[in-house]
C-alpha cells in the first residue's frame, strides 16, 4: 500500500532535523576538542551521573529526575581546579514531560563556602514575594530589583556580595550563579560554545576572587 504523501513528508522533515542536529552536535564537538587542546583540558564524551553526591551544596543537580552529565571537560582556569559541562535532567511525566538542558560551570573554592544562589528577578518572584518567599535585599536598590538572592544564612549573603561583587556582576549578560559547600557553579540555560565557558570562569572566578580576605579567613577556621 502506498504510503500517503503527507505521512512522508512529515517523516522527510523529522529526518532532515535528526541530521541537521546530529550535524551541529558534531561540529561543536570538535570545537570543544580543539578549544579543550589548546587550553590543556581533559575531555569525557561518555555520559556521567551522581553530581548530587559530588556536589551535594548545588540544587541544580538534584532536580527532578534522569540526570546526567555529558562532554565533561576538566582542568584548570586561573589556577583554579574547574569542571564543566553539558548538563540534562528531566520534571514531570507524560504529557508534562520536560527535558531540561543547561550549560554547567563548577570552580572549587580553595575555602569553604555557603549555599547561596543568584539570579536574575523574574515576574514570578513577585508572586512569591507576596506568598512571603522574600529574597535577600541589599543597600543597592539597582542591584536587589535586578538579581533574585536565597541563601539561608544572610550574613555569608552581605559578606560575600558586596558592592565590588554588585559591580562585576551587573555589567555581565547575567548567568546564573549558586554557592555549594566547596564550589561555586555558574550555569545557564541551553549550551556553552567555547567563549561562553571562557565568559562563565572568568564571571566566576572573579566572584570567587572578591570574597573579602577576613571571610576567607573566617571560612578556613584561622580567625577561631
Amino acid at each position: 500500500m502506498a504510503m500517503p504523501w503527507p505521512f512522508l513528508i512529515l517523516v522527510a522533515v523529522f529526518a532532515i532535523l535528526g541530521a541537521t542536529a546530529w550535524y551541529g552536535e558534531k561540529q561543536r564537538r570538535e570545537e570543544l576538542k580543539a578549544w579543550c587542546r589548546r587550553r590543556g583540558f581533559g575531555l569525557k564524551i561518555a555520559r556521567q551521573s551522581g553530581l548530587e553526591r559530588d556536589y551535594p551544596g548545588l540544587k541544580l543537580f538534584s532536580r527532578g529526575h534522569g540526570r546526567f552529565a555529558q562532554n565533561t571537560i576538566s582542568g584548570e582556569w586561573r589556577g583554579r581546579r574547574v569542571k564543566l559541562m553539558d548538563y540534562q535532567y528531566t520534571t514531570g511525566s507524560g504529557k508534562n514531560r520536560q527535558t531540561h538542558k543547561v550549560g554547567v560551570v563548577v570552580i572549587a573554592a580553595d575555602h569553604p563556602v555557603i549555599p547561596l544562589s543568584i539570579r536574575r528577578e523574574n515576574p514570578f518572584d513577585k508572586v512569591g514575594e507576596f506568598l512571603g518567599a522574600d529574597d535577600i535585599d541589599f543597600e543597592s536598590a539597582e542591584f536587589s530589583r535586578k538579581f533574585y538572592v536565597k541563601s539561608s544564612d544572610r550574613k555569608w549573603a552581605y559578606d560575600v556580595i558586596h558592592q565590588r561583587t554588585m559591580d562585576r556582576l551587573m555589567r555581565d549578560d547575567f548567568q546564573d550563579l549558586a554557592f555549594g559547600f566547596q564550589e561555586l557553579a555558574v550555569h545557564r540555560r541551553g549550551r556553552f560554545d567555547p567563549a561562553g565557558y571562557e565568559k562563565a570562569l572568568d564571571l566566576g572566578c572573579d566572584v570567587l576572587d572578591l570574597v573579602p580576605d577576613y571571610v576567607v579567613r573566617q571560612m578556613k577556621g584561622e580567625d577561631r
